[in-house]
């Protein structure tokens, strides 16, 4: 399950953000600042699992930087924390994955400052809102605004970050990594999986991460999925753009995403933060270019679509 964006009502979807693009974020001393090292960003990283993709990614190697974008940078005490002992290599933009406006000013800010990217970890995602939205366990409680707000931030927020980041992506690749390309890696979820689905209900949650499995294989797949036409299915077919993107099942984690509902878990299978991202970037650290498009549990198996 991935990390929860922060709890809010419905009417604060829409409101547009009151933090600068530079509000957290370093004075722009070069535009060559990923010569000296990997570049990640990491979206939807003020708590749970994204946080700690960003805390393992800075303890990784001296020389990288972390862009860490979540919705109230002021309020992200965890993130504020690491830029206090990381200085001079994170930077935090605020980014909205209900507002577009927000993504593209990241994206510009991104571009300015570093030029390029070579990691774009989706790490949001909302599962369950108090008397908002909560996992259907019946038909009968479908509702279509639970619908939306799902699919809205789980699958098509993640694949508007990937639309803008993707030109940072291209100008990055694998450069200062052992991979040869660059990888968007997005948080999703078994319950996503239609072939692995033996239980159902939690359809709105389910259904959301399905269709963030299935749009981003489309986004850059030699094989797209068979709802694309026949013409865009050739379009993508020409890119040769050194990206790769892969779909990653973090397994059952203690967040408060899944706090909720921990009773049922088997011994063993609640995962802490630290031993999940860990899991996670070895996956993202070997993924090849064949990867592209594929669905990874925490421990390496492929998940059936």
């Amino acid at each position: 399950m991935a990390t929860p964006l922060a709890l809010r009502s419905l009417s604060m979807r829409r409101a547009t953000t009151t933090f600068t693009s530079s509000s957290h974020f370093n004075s722009p001393a070069s535009t060559s600042a990923s010569a000296s090292g990997v570049v990640s960003l990491v979206q939807g990283a003020s708590r749970g699992i994204g946080l700690e993709f960003v805390k393992q990614l800075l303890d990784k190697n001296e020389k990288d930087k972390v862009i860490a974008t979540c919705r109230n940078p002021d309020g992200a005490t965890g993130l504020i924390d690491l830029k206090n002992k990381f200085a001079e290599r994170l930077d935090i933009l605020p980014l909205d994955l209900t507002v577009e406006s927000t993504i593209e000013a990241s994206a510009k800010s991104i571009r300015e400052r570093y030029g390029s990217l070579n990691l774009l970890i989706n790490a949001s995602g909302i599962l369950s809102i108090p008397n908002v939205l909560q996992p259907e366990t019946t038909l009968n409680k479908l509702e279509k605004s639970s619908m939306m707000l799902a699919y809205e931030v789980n699958a098509v927020g993640p694949v508007l970050v990937i639309k803008h980041m993707w030109p940072l992506l291209k100008a990055g690749g694998g450069s200062g990594t052992e991979r040869d390309v660059a990888v968007v890696a997005s948080l999703s979820a078994r319950v996503g999986s239609i072939g692995d689905n033996r239980l159902g209900g939690w359809h709105s949650y389910r259904a959301s991460k399905t269709a963030l499995n299935q749009l981003v294989v489309f986004l850059n797949s030699d094989t797209c999925c068979r709802a694309v036409t026949k013409t865009i299915s050739v379009e993508l077919a020409r890119k040769k753009d050194p990206i790769a993107c892969i779909l990653l099942h973090p397994g059952t984690v203690d967040t408060d995403l899944s706090k909720p509902f921990q009773r049922n878990v088997p011994e063993g299978k609640l995962f802490t933060k630290e031993f999940s991202v860990k899991k996670l970037l070895e996956i993202i650290n070997n993924t090849k270019k064949q990867d592209n498009g594929k669905f990874f549990a925490w421990d390496g198996q492929e998940i059936p679509w």
